[in-house]
């Protein structure tokens, strides 16, 4: 069996691997990845593993954007030392999800439930659909905001970004506008629309549908600008993120 270890932390990379050796000894590791963006890469370009481990924060995101830029039909054991992604995770191809640190014997029953689930190619999907119908969700579609003593429902289809600005959050509207969050970007990027949105560096999160231009820029970095926004100098795509972004524009 060949799998693909997708971790940032080299010491997790080590137990994981000594571990993997220990519960089967015929195990090839096919790869070790530590970011968002080498994932994308090597996957687009090895043939796919049978299996991958995989964490869910990574150097340069989240490991939920591999999903949304590029098909992974191989199945993942996510790693991690959060609990807050488990519904999320769940929606994808995933066979379990592991917390930090991993031990023995719950790497050893993942890869039992892994076996069990691979090599019976009969188990009925309609078994499992009103369990992934009762943790779907829709993804958040208005914002409500507060403007002095009264508040604001905004559309998400209305907003050009989410941005921070020492710690805090805020949203600015198609029509310039800009109000603040009680929601931190990663919580957003959560509960927000990926097909729609991209977190474009650690600062921005921005709105496809409200992109008029994408220009080169110094460092291997683009440059966005939108629609009815007159400051672009830091809607950069920074040189981590550029072949993720390019990859989901051209879906």
């Amino acid at each position: 069996m060949k799998i693909l270890i997708i971790e940032d932390e080299k010491p997790a990379v080590n137990k994981l691997t000594g571990l993997l050796k220990k519960i089967d000894d015929t195990i090839i590791i096919s790869g070790v990845i530590e970011s968002v963006e080498g994932s994308i890469n090597w996957l687009s370009d090895n043939p796919a593993p049978d299996l991958i481990l995989m964490d869910i924060r990574l150097e340069d995101g989240i490991c939920f954007e591999i999903f949304e830029t590029i098909n992974v039909k191989t199945p993942v054991i996510f790693t991690t030392a959060y609990d807050e992604y488990a519904i999320k995770a769940f929606k994808i191809n995933s066979v379990d999800y592991l917390l930090k640190p991993v031990d023995e014997n719950s790497l050893k029953n993942a890869l039992d439930k892994f076996h069990s689930l691979h090599f019976n190619k009969s188990r009925d999907i309609e078994n499992i659909r009103p369990l992934l119908e009762e943790f779907s969700k829709q993804y958040k579609s208005r914002f409500l905001v507060k403007t002095g003593e009264h508040y604001k429902s905004i559309s998400t289809n209305d907003i050009c970004y989410f941005y921070i600005i020492e710690k805090n959050t805020f949203l600015k509207t198609a029509e310039g506008k800009t109000f603040g969050l009680d929601f931190s970007l990663e919580q957003i990027q959560n509960v927000i629309n990926p097909g729609k949105f991209f977190r474009i560096n650690r600062k921005f999160i921005v709105n496809a549908d409200l992109i008029s231009d994408i220009v080169s820029y110094y460092s291997n970095r683009l440059l966005l600008k939108l629609e009815n926004n007159e400051k672009n100098d830091e809607l950069v795509v920074s040189r981590e993120k550029v072949s993720a972004f390019k990859k989901w524009m051209d879906r």
